[in-house]
């Protein structure tokens, strides 16, 4: 620890111990001391507004509040504070407010649900008041090792959260009443981790001792839809539905996952029951376009995404999928309000990325590209500072695959995995045109379109082994018998099969499947694969502009989409030496210049006969859950072809990272 910090921590310290002992003056010079060091000092700025709000000087601590609020929008602990500041200032509507903040991004502040449901019983709000009420005494009752897990969960430190909640699970017994908690907030903050396989083993667990906890019953569906154990998730939605098909909460769960597996008249129903009853709710409207706008029903998905802009303005989802409908073009006031939006300090974290990609697009639509990519680039880094992606870690991991998979190891396998024909692969990069080869092949009588399916991700991710840290995959590849081979195969074949409609063929279209291809050859050798390939700066550019609803984070950055698509090239490179033949590429340029050429090509590779039907792709009626639906349902067209050009020189970055790969 360097001097400096250790320096900044005894200042920190003085000003807590100060305030502590009544003498906020002192607190606020000390803190203010740290402000002059570090003007963004999260801490310091807490420890200024609380000292002058007992101070009564509230301007200043006003001041204070907004600089916090501008750092760190989604501090629970600063719109607590900012409750307790309206209150001193007999603002109770602005502080019932602020404390409403603070539980959404802190459930763990007794002091803001109290307050809360005081608030609320003096304005006659009930039944709310009832709520908060009984959210206070189940924070009163947490110990106070639960209650500090759940500070540092909301705070951001998992670190720390993970080693109190391990703790006390080990010293505290299953029969403890809140052993219970302790394994919901460990699977939570496994979920934060991006270990869903321990959160989702841990949820069902605690279900077992507790199969009445709502909450618990909501985490677990949340589990299983991060893991796109969709089927799961519907069933576990199912039954809360059961206990009460009056529940917006519980309707509105149903009615997501029923739009997981594709039911999507049963979802719509749902959704228009929950709206009866709230019919100004910005979050079930918006949900509601996501699946109009599946559907195909583009002008009563836009008209719902407005009308939950209309409820909320700030609400950055609905901002953005009007823009990830690609053919929406903003009008001047909508322009104008997401700017307004933007320029609020307190605008929470996620409201501010969905509008910086929505005003991204609003700007290119104009023509002012300038504009544009310092919206996208906000966006992103926003995204990026999120994330825990790293290139060289991905670089490391598919440079396992050339080194593990060898024809050796193909050969040696022969003969093993699922004679299954049914799958067909379209893999490669996001943004590649992959969802129009679906849509083409799809139109054929023989072949049904699904979505993108998590199974082969997910199970590459369970040969890793279950410990912590562990990785057998690839390698563990040799050692699978071929009875092992052939039973995940099989397994493959029957746990897709939720997401057919009966054809003989099925797409199965996650891109990020190019990576394990041999693993895929293995359990399944006469599955047929198509590499959708695109212009480099094009579809790299492309996944810069698009913002994915969980996954995809190499996208976030130009070195980083650029250093993904030289790996993904150098890969399929080796899948070619390896399984020579095995790979079908169709590059997106191609298809553009002769769709009937292009789509013969892809029939004959697959063994099926020419139609009609799939040269008329945009008439095809179907679900499409991509970022490309609108777009697939025109006639084929050249639009997004060389969009990169008018922002090149922002570009040097995407380049470099291409290499060779970039233009000269």
């Amino acid at each position: 620890m360097d001097s400096e910090t250790t320096t900044r921590e005894a200042q920190l310290k003085a000003a807590q111990d100060a305030m502590k002992q009544g003498r906020f003056d002192e607190g606020l010079a000390a803190a203010r001391a740290l402000l002059d060091a570090d003007p963004g000092d999260g801490e310091a700025l807490y420890l200024a507004a609380v000292a002058a709000r007992y101070l009564k000087d509230f301007e200043a601590a006003q001041g204070f509040l907004e600089r916090l609020h501008a750092a760190s929008p989604e501090y629970g602990r600063a719109w607590q504070e900012a409750g307790h500041l309206a209150l001193a200032r007999g603002r109770e509507a602005e502080a019932l407010a602020a404390y409403a903040r603070a539980t959404r991004f802190n459930p763990a502040l007794e002091a803001s649900w109290r307050e809360q449901a005081r608030l609320l019983a003096a304005r006659g709000r009930k039944g709310e008041a009832e709520v908060a009420a009984r959210q206070q005494q189940r924070v009163a009752r947490l110990p106070r090792e639960l209650l500090a897990v759940t500070n540092h969960l909301a705070e951001g430190r998992l670190l720390r959260a993970e080693e109190i909640c391990r703790h006390y699970l080990r010293t505290h017994p299953q029969r403890d009443a809140n052993h219970i908690e302790g394994m919901r907030l460990l699977a939570k903050i496994g979920i934060e981790f991006g270990v869903l396989e321990e959160a989702e083993f841990l949820l069902e667990s605690a279900l077992t001792f507790a199969p009445d906890d709502v909450q618990l019953r909501l985490d677990y569906i949340d589990a299983l839809r991060r893991r796109q154990n969709f089927a799961r998730a519907r069933e576990e939605a199912e039954k809360l539905y059961e206990r009460d098909p009056t529940s917006p909460v519980f309707q509105s769960r149903l009615a997501i996952e029923s739009m997981a597996v594709g039911d999507y008249a049963r979802g719509l129903d749902l959704f228009d029951a929950v709206l009866e009853k709230l019919p100004h709710d910005p979050a079930n409207l918006t949900s509601k376009g996501h699946a109009l706008k599946t559907t195909g029903a583009r002008d009563e998905a836009i008209a719902s995404y407005r009308a939950a802009i209309a409820a909320k303005g700030d609400h950055g989802d609905a901002w953005y999928a009007l823009a990830n409908l690609k053919t929406y073009s903003f009008s001047e006031d909508e322009l104008a309000a997401m700017k307004e939006q933007a320029g609020r300090a307190d605008l929470s974290f996620m409201d501010r990325v969905h509008i910086a990609f929505a005003l991204g697009k609003a700007h290119e639509d104009r023509g002012e590209y300038a504009a544009s990519f310092a919206a996208y680039e906000e966006g992103n880094a926003l995204k990026r500072a999120q994330t825990r992606y790293s290139a060289d870690a991905m670089s490391e991991e598919l440079s396992r695959q050339h080194e593990v998979v060898t024809r050796d190891l193909l050969e040696s396998k022969a003969g093993a995995g699922h004679d299954a024909p049914d799958p067909i692969f379209i893999l490669g990069l996001p943004r590649a045109g992959s969802t129009l080869l679906e849509q083409i092949l799809a139109s054929h009588s023989q072949v049904d379109g699904t979505l993108e399916l998590p199974n082969i991700l997910a199970l590459a991710h369970r040969l890793r082994g279950r410990r912590l840290g562990e990785n057998r995959y690839p390698s563990v590849l040799a050692e699978l018998t071929p009875e092992q081979l052939e039973k995940l195969g099989r397994d493959f074949i029957a746990n897709t099969r939720i997401h057919r409609a009966g054809a003989p063929f099925f797409i199965d279209k996650m891109p990020n499947n190019f990576r394990h291809i041999g693993l895929i050859h293995l359990i399944l050798p006469n599955a047929k694969l198509i590499d959708a390939r695109r212009d480099p700066m094009d579809c790299c550019f492309s996944g810069f502009k698009q913002l994915f609803a969980e996954g995809q984070e190499f996208t976030y950055g130009l070195t980083e989409v650029g250093r993904y698509y030289a790996d993904y090239v150098k890969l399929m490179e080796h899948w070619d030496e390896v399984l020579p033949g095995k790979v079908l590429r169709v590059h997106h340029e191609d298809v553009l210049d002769d769709l009937e050429g292009q789509t013969r090509r892809m029939l004959d590779y697959l063994g099926l006969p020419f139609e009609e039907a799939c040269l008329d792709f945009h008439r095809t009626k179907r679900a499409v859950r991509t970022a490309s639906s609108e777009q697939v349902r025109q006639p084929i067209n050249r639009q997004g072809q060389g969009a990169w050009k008018p922002f090149e020189p922002w570009l040097g970055e995407l380049k470099d990272a291409l290499g060779d790969l970039a233009p000269e």
